[in-house]
Parts: C-alpha cells; sequence; structure tokens
C-alpha cells in the first residue's frame, strides 16, 4: 500500500462560519423562535446547543448555559460522519477501495477466519453496516479480543451475506477506522487535520483511542457544535470549501445515498435508510449521536441544523425541527421585526439551577456519606461550611472534588486522581433541613449526575438522568489528555 501523502497545507479563511441576519438568508425568524422555544418547553428534551446555517451563513445560535460555545464536547457517533470524510480522502489518495475485503487489511489473521461470509467483508459493507450481521456486536467483540477487536469481528460469522441486511453496529466502523488508520501510519485525527480540518478552520479536536494509538471511529470524538456545522456544511456543498474541492463530489453524493434500508429500526426518521456513516431522514440525511448530537444537512433547502444535548427523545427533537423549523426555511417574506425578539431569546437560554432552600448560616458537614447500590459512584464525601459547599466524588480508581453553588451554576475544573481535568458545573439547593441535592453536568459530554445527600443517615445516592454509554468512568467524562 502506498503511504498517505499530505496535501499542500490550505490557509484557513476564517476560523468561524459567516454570520448573518435569518430575513437576509430567506429565513423567518419566528420559525427559529418557535423551534427553541419547542425543545426548550418540551420535558422530555434537554439541549445543549444550536446552529442554524442558511446559505452558508448562521443565521441563529444558542447555548444553553452554563455550556458555551467553545467548549468542544463528545458528540458521540457523529464521529462515525468524520470517520466517512477520512475514507473519503483515503479512497481519493488510492489508499483503499469500497471492494477490497477488510481481511486483505489484515493479512495476519487470515489462517484464523473460515466462514466464507466473514472472508467477504468488504469496506463497502463496513461502511453501510451490512456486514451481514444482525444486532451491535461490541459486547461480544470485546469479549472475544479486546486488544485486536477487528479480529474479533472477523471471527463472529454474519447471520446473512454481507450487503443483504442492516444493523447498526459499532465495530464496523472501527474496522473501517482500524484499516485507514493502518494504511496511512497515523491516528485518524492526524490524518485528518490538513484534509478537513485546517481547510474548514477547525480548531483543536480530541478522540479516545482503544487500544492506545488508535482511534475508536465510530465515537469518541471531541469537537464544538460549530465544527459540527462546518462538516455538515462541507457535505451540503458537495466537499467543497473556499474554491476548492476537499472532499470528491461523487464521493459526496455516495457516502449520502441510501445504501440500504432499515425498516426495523424504532423511530420514523431512523427507518429512511442508511448511506456511509450518515442516516438518511424524511428531510434530507443527518449524522448523529447519542442524547441528541445533530448534524442535519437539508440539501432541498441549502441548509444544515446542529445541535448537542443530553436527551434520550431524539426523534422528539426531529419532529420540532420539522414542525417548527422547516417552513420557516422556506419563507417567502421574512418577519425581520422579530429578529430582535429571537437573539433575545438565544441569548437567555439556560438550563435551569438546582432548586432549593439556602444552607442555614451555622451549619458546618464534613461528612463519608454511604452511597447506595447501585450507584454511579463508589463514595461521596460532603462538606459545609461558611465558604460554600464541596463535593468529592469517588469510584475505585478515581475520584474528583468541586464546589457547588446554591440555586446557580457554578463552573470548575478540579484534576482526577490521573491529574487530568474535568470541567463540571454543579448547582444545589437543600430540600429540607437534613437533605441537601447537587446536580452536576459534565460540561465535554451530555451528562447530568443527580447526587442527593441525607445527613440523617449519612447516605447519599448518585444517579444519572441520562446514563453514558460506556457506564459512566470518571476517566472518559472529558477529552483524552
Amino acid at each position: 500500500m502506498p503511504a498517505a501523502a499530505a496535501p499542500p497545507r490550505l490557509a484557513c479563511v476564517s476560523t468561524q462560519l459567516p454570520r448573518s441576519r435569518p430575513s437576509e438568508q430567506g429565513v423567518d425568524p419566528r420559525a427559529l423562535r418557535r423551534f427553541v422555544e419547542a425543545v426548550d418547553s418540551d420535558p422530555d428534551i434537554e439541549l445543549h446547543s444550536v446552529m442554524v446555517l442558511r446559505h452558508g451563513h448562521v443565521v441563529a445560535e444558542g447555548w444553553w448555559a452554563p455550556h458555551t460555545p467553545e467548549r468542544a464536547r463528545l458528540v458521540y457517533s457523529v464521529s462515525k460522519s468524520f470517520t466517512s470524510s477520512a475514507l473519503g480522502f483515503a479512497l481519493a489518495e488510492g489508499l483503499v477501495s469500497l471492494d477490497d475485503t477488510l481481511l486483505s487489511y489484515f493479512p495476519e489473521l487470515d489462517a484464523e477466519v473460515s466462514h466464507p461470509w466473514s472472508r467477504d467483508i468488504r469496506l463497502r459493507h463496513l461502511a453501510s453496516m451490512t456486514t451481514g450481521h444482525d444486532r451491535d456486536l461490541l459486547d461480544e467483540v470485546i469479549a472475544l479480543d479486546a486488544r485486536e477487536p477487528v479480529r474479533g469481528l472477523l471471527l463472529i460469522p454474519p447471520d446473512r451475506e454481507p450487503g443483504t441486511l442492516f444493523a447498526y453496529s459499532q465495530p464496523s466502523t472501527y474496522a473501517l477506522a482500524a484499516v485507514i488508520q493502518r494504511v496511512t501510519g497515523v491516528p485518524l485525527s492526524h490524518y485528518l487535520r490538513p484534509r478537513l480540518f485546517d481547510p474548514l478552520g477547525i480548531g483543536e479536536v480530541w478522540w479516545q483511542s482503544w487500544p492506545r494509538g488508535r482511534e475508536l471511529g465510530f465515537s469518541g470524538i471531541f469537537v464544538r457544535t460549530e465544527d459540527i456545522a462546518k462538516l455538515g456544511q462541507l457535505y451540503l456543498q458537495r466537499g467543497r470549501w473556499n474554491g476548492v474541492q476537499l472532499l470528491s463530489e461523487e464521493y459526496v453524493a455516495e457516502a449520502t445515498s441510501r445504501h440500504i434500508d432499515t425498516p426495523a429500526q424504532d423511530n420514523v426518521d431512523w427507518q429512511q435508510g442508511y448511506g456511509f456513516q450518515f442516516w438518511m431522514a424524511r428531510h434530507g440525511y443527518r449524522g448523529d449521536g447519542a442524547f441528541g448530537q445533530f448534524c442535519v444537512v437539508l440539501p432541498e433547502l441549502d441548509a444544515v441544523v446542529a445541535t448537542t444535548g443530553g436527551t434520550e427523545a431524539m426523534q422528539a427533537v426531529l419532529d420540532h425541527l420539522w414542525t417548527e423549523l422547516l417552513p420557516g426555511l422556506e419563507a417567502t417574506q421574512p418577519d425581520e421585526t422579530a429578529e430582535p425578539e429571537l437573539k433575545r431569546r438565544l441569548a437567555a437560554l439556560r438550563l435551569s439551577a438546582c432548586e432549593g432552600k439556602p444552607t442555614p448560616s451555622d451549619l458546618r458537614v464534613d461528612a463519608d456519606l454511604t452511597v447506595s447500590q447501585p450507584s454511579a459512584m463508589d463514595a461521596v464525601l460532603l462538606r459545609v461550611d461558611a465558604g460554600g459547599i464541596e463535593l468529592t466524588l469517588t469510584q475505585s480508581d478515581n475520584a474528583i472534588t468541586f464546589p457547588a453553588r446554591i440555586q446557580d451554576w457554578l463552573i470548575s475544573s478540579p484534576t482526577d486522581r490521573k491529574g487530568d481535568p474535568v470541567p463540571v458545573a454543579a448547582s444545589a439547593g437543600w430540600q429540607d433541613d437534613e437533605t441537601l441535592r447537587v446536580e452536576v453536568l459534565f460540561l465535554e459530554t451530555a451528562h447530568r449526575m443527580d447526587v442527593v445527600c441525607t445527613l440523617r443517615t449519612r447516605s447519599a445516592e448518585a444517579t444519572w438522568r441520562t446514563t453514558p454509554l460506556d457506564g459512566g468512568a470518571l476517566a472518559t467524562l472529558h477529552r483524552p489528555v
């Protein structure tokens, strides 16, 4: 295989997308406001950010404080769409072919793989989630070989002939990413830096690895909301950016076309088919990640919508998008008089802080609390004094200590036992004289934890609002260091 040659480094014209008033791009600000108010008032939805682009301009953007625009965060399976982009570059450079078998890139495994369907899994099958298996194989693959997951995938015989059956399976993307990293000799993020990140003006990114040195591909990338929007805009522009064709137009068309039907999925927008690491939708197509991370591309309306969130009601987010926002992207007479109110509404977005009473002025607490099991944490230490409230959360091999503010969010970056910063925002409130509730946002993720401390019984409960997909290890609740 030829080694990957870096293309000429392109100058980044701007680190930000151009901004515009909605009416200047034919967007009704009232529809933007209706969408924001719909998701903000829906009790099943917690969004953390939204950005709407029309004709390449940002026409609306907002972050639910204490989330902020400059902070990168884990976007789960939106990572797959970045991996798809790496595939597009590798194809253009002649490093891989869609019809190559996975096994051809791992010849050291050839003697172990006997099933003909396993031997016939090709890169196009990995990209379209059509390896022939009928389920997500992640746990089985790890059980077979956690040190070389590609081996685990190849040792599990497909249930059907590759190319005939869809199953959303993390090892498919993992294996695709492993191939790209093997032929290029560098991690995915390094390969994408001169080809994608620099030309788009995307700053530093982080990507979780497993094993060390091999980035996951299927998840694990930490980027900003605007970075998601830029990726969507690149695909909307058929791979072209600032007059330069970065990704081939042919690859963009192939990656964002339906390669397999997905009728067995639970929700209607997941039943529209799958491309190369992109979902088809009732309108356009999208990359998406667990808990409300979206990169929605609407070619028919020349629009992109990027969101981050902490919700399991992902279909509801799309329902509000289609019902409230979509009509405003087709407006013939946008109401520009509504723009000041939209701007005020976006600037005021905020996650509700913990409700409760202030700390009694004479209360002093320094207590190790017994944690009810099962729990997100193994131990909780609570300190309360005139200086405020401080909480220590402990797992078997890690711990962080941070302050909380009564009825408001207090942002801090405590260092865990491994020496890594873990950005959090914590808010507290006394439910009664014996019970303190603390809500903790892990700001580089989608996740929020509720900790209830009961002084009378010297006990605590620690629970996730949305449980991280890896179970919630402190070591993965922040960007890789």
